[in-house]
């Protein structure tokens, strides 16, 4: 076997290796981040809507979208602002709804063209860099947004704002690192393929030109790009000079092999993450006695509107026959994350679901308040009941928003007209919960990222210091 004929070998093994690696920790590590960077940007959006600083779109839940595009980036005039931005920041809310919620996360999926458009996405405003000063005009009036937020008196709004900013500049370096890791994967499964499908049937003495590669390319390699930086990097590795220094390089870089002095870690204590990701959802107690009174304020505009005289007669007859009080049900809507985002509809009993929240106000409210007492009963438990105990409400709390967004869009749709104006909208508080939650996700991630790797360790015979 010749020397580059043996490379190829060891690439394709090498990359069969770094494959399963990603696809294990790098592709729900990146989903993760992609959640938390979308729920803090909802966050941010929602409370320049409640501030009135941008409008939102009527047409934004009719929009149907196959593949991710960056909104719009050029310049405007300022008299555009209002108009434009309200346009650009809806569409950019539904784009990470659509990457979070409906996207393909698989190593053979997230190819570079794709890469490159999440990529694109997650940069649509400068995080990082986030300016008033700022070459992106996106970013300068976010900027500008945020600046008079925090002029307001409204310290719940204010307080949020601050840990969604933090929280995008933070996951959005994450996010760019994953990626980086894609991206390199990406080049080499590439170049591989060329190899394989081209020049291995090449003279390995005489060194082929990229223009010869490419007159072969379309043939052999119907409908893929072609990338001429990468077919310059084939030459340069399998026929030029420092070739053996280059391979090596690439070998090197698809390498998963942990080095014992990077892996040798102190220990973390596990079950902490579990508990103060249980602790932390005693902050959606207070939120949800601001979205029960709201939704009371709204329930009652819509069961007050005006009824048919059948209507009534109805109500009225079964009032005498049923000493129970009548149950208040509604349709309501959601789109479905099993069904690819198509709308099912489900009956709700508005009565049973406000005593569910008044439950949930309470327990989630005695952690609060009793934190000392609640983390001494959680450290007696095991990790495992812990675990399912957060996962359970994780789940619970998935539910919950649905149904309260879903019961939002209802109110919404349903209250006549002339009382619009009176409705209370919950979005912000929505964005909060989503928040809570995802970030209690985050360390269930956590915990069994480190269960995982303490096992290995335990395999390797590797003691954390």
């Amino acid at each position: 076997m010749s020397e580059i004929s043996d490379y190829r070998q060891k690439l394709s093994n090498a990359i069969e290796a770094r494959q399963d690696w990603i696809q294990r920790d790098v592709i729900p590590g990146l989903k993760e981040d992609l959640r938390v960077f979308q729920s803090s940007y909802t966050s941010l959006y929602s409370a320049f809507l409640k501030k009135g600083l941008v409008k939102e779109d009527p047409y934004k839940q009719e929009a149907k979208l196959n593949e991710i595009q960056v909104p719009q980036t050029e310049n405007f005039s300022d008299n555009e602002k209002n108009e434009k931005m309200s346009n650009r920041l809806s569409n950019f809310d539904n784009q990470l709804d659509f990457l979070v919620n409906f996207y393909q996360f698989s190593v053979d999926f997230l190819t570079i063209d794709r890469i490159k458009k999440i990529l694109g996405l997650i940069k649509f405003i400068d995080w990082v860099h986030l300016s008033r000063d700022s070459f992106s005009i996106n970013t300068r009036y976010v900027a500008e947004f945020v600046s008079q937020v925090k002029m307001g008196h409204d310290s719940l709004s204010i307080s949020l704002l601050n840990e969604s900013m933090s929280s995008l500049v933070q996951s959005t370096g994450s996010i760019v690192n994953y990626l980086k890791t894609l991206t390199e994967f990406n080049r080499e499964v590439y170049k591989l393929e060329v190899r394989n499908a081209i020049t291995s049937a090449m003279s390995e003495t005489e060194t082929p030109s990229s223009t010869q590669i490419k007159k072969q390319f379309a043939s052999v390699l119907p409908g893929k790009p072609f990338y001429p930086e990468l077919i310059d990097e084939i030459i340069k590795e399998d026929y030029g000079k420092n070739g053996a220094e280059l391979r090596d390089v690439v070998l090197r870089s698809l390498d998963v092999v942990k080095k014992k002095q990077d892996i040798e870690k102190q220990e973390v204590p596990l079950k902490s993450f579990l508990i103060e990701s249980i602790c932390s959802l005693s902050a959606i107690s207070n939120i949800l006695i601001e979205v029960r009174l709201k939704l009371d304020e709204n329930e009652a505009l819509l069961e007050n509107r005006k009824r048919s005289f059948s209507e009534k007669f109805r109500r009225f007859i079964q009032r005498i026959f049923n000493n129970e009080p009548e149950a208040i049900v509604y349709e309501i809507e959601y789109a479905s994350a099993v069904r690819g985002g198509a709308p099912v509809k489900a009956k709700l009993n508005f009565t049973e679901f406000r005593e569910n929240i008044n439950k949930r106000i309470k327990n989630l409210g005695q952690i609060g308040m009793n934190k000392s007492a609640v983390v001494a009963k959680l450290e007696a438990l095991s990790e495992q009941h812990l675990l399912s105990f957060l996962e359970r409400n994780i789940r619970d709390l998935k539910g919950l928003t649905r149904d309260l967004n879903a019961l939002d869009n209802y109110f919404k749709a349903n209250i006549d007209q002339s009382n619009h104006n009176r409705m209370r909208g919950i979005k912000p508080e929505l964005s909060v919960i989503k928040n809570v939650f995802i970030k209690a996700n985050q360390k269930c991630y956590d915990y069994n990222a480190l269960k995982e790797e303490a096992e290995q360790f335990k395999r390797l015979g590797i003691t954390p210091k």
